[in-house]
């Protein structure tokens, strides 16, 4: 389960002519243990800040999250990075591959990190993702071989991998055909049920909201002022 509460997060940007200030208030938002929820609304409403948060990423200024019984906001910095590794898993807008590994290496990214034993069992898990989003036969190559999709197709299989708590999807199938969107979230989905998982994903895109238990519009849980400060 994800429970947020009393959530306040602010920070200041700089931009040409002073800075901008952004903040993001959630008073309370939920999302059931085992469900699949969507989170939608426009760019720049704080979306992706509130994934951030929940992933542990970002501290809020004040405020509570806490993750299947785990106040992830009292943590500290080396319990919040025992706590991404072996309960989040992540899918970024900008994907976050590293060119200089290879792709079933970069889906073993997080494993790597972690410092945990069982690497071939986890080789056969990834090459079984990959497999599944038809890319087995790219396993050795470098991201930056494969097209916008292909890249996005290996950050879900790479936060799938340590069959988390908490799937957080960032625009998932942003550059994909609509085919391969149904694919993506078929799997998502499917990983999330076969775990337990919780799956929260951002999307703009209407045509999916359908396939999700629950939808929240972010303008319906927080609230967004952004300001401007001279310098």
């Amino acid at each position: 389960m994800i429970e947020v509460s009393g959530l306040e997060f602010h920070y200041q940007t700089p931009v040409a002519d002073g800075a901008a200030a952004f903040g993001l208030h959630v008073e309370s938002f939920n999302v059931p243990a085992g469900a699949n929820a969507a989170l939608v609304g426009p760019s720049g409403s704080g979306k992706t800040t509130l994934l951030g948060l929940i992933a542990g990423t970002l501290r809020p200024t004040s405020g509570r999250i806490n993750v299947n019984d785990q106040v992830v906001t009292a943590l500290s910095e080396r319990e919040l990075g025992r706590y991404r590794i072996l309960n989040v898993g992540q899918v970024f807008q900008t994907f976050e591959l590293l060119n200089y590994l290879s792709v079933i290496e970069n889906v073993m990214l997080p494993w790597f990190i972690a410092g945990v034993g069982q690497q071939l069992d986890m080789r056969t898990r990834a090459m079984e993702l990959l497999r599944d989003v038809g890319l087995q036969s790219r396993a050795k190559s470098p991201p930056e071989e494969l097209s916008q999709g292909e890249q996005q197709r290996v950050a879900v299989c790479r936060a799938m991998l340590n069959r988390p708590a908490i799937l957080l999807a960032d625009e998932p199938t942003g550059n994909l055909d609509q085919q391969n969107k149904q694919n993506v979230v078929d799997l998502l989905q499917a990983q999330a049920r076969a775990f337990g998982s919780t799956l929260l994903m951002v999307t703009h895109d209407e045509s999916l909201l359908s396939r999700f238990d629950h939808v929240h519009d972010i303008h319906s849980i927080a609230a967004s002022p952004t300001s401007r400060a001279g310098q």
